[in-house]
């Protein structure tokens, strides 16, 4: 018993992950894998880090438009904040040029 846990958590250090099956729904374990960028995923990296660099918020929203969350959905909540500081970042912007050229 112990030998089977003991290969298990071998396996598992050099990161194999084990697909758990399901006979209902086959994508159960598809999204073990942590998500990129410390785990917040692109999205929410580029929305914290937008503050610092705002062009950041723009390539969420490129990625957001081209679908990147097809890929990963757990990405799509990211990249649709992002696309949305965009947004706002662009207005304020834009308010700001008004008004101090007009």
């Amino acid at each position: 018993m112990f030998s089977v846990i003991s290969s298990d958590l071998k396996q598992h250090e050099k990161g194999n992950y084990t697909l758990i099956g399901d006979v209902e729904n086959n994508e159960l374990g598809y999204f073990d894998k942590p998500l990129p960028c410390f785990g917040f995923g692109i999205g929410w990296f580029c929305l914290l880090f937008g503050f610092i660099f705002p062009l950041l918020w723009y390539y969420a929203t490129i990625l957001y438009f081209r679908n990147y969350y097809q890929k990963d959905p757990r990405e799509r909540t990211g990249l649709a904040a992002g696309a949305i500081a965009a947004l706002i970042f662009t207005i304020a912007v834009l308010i700001a040029v008004l008004v101090i050229f007009v």
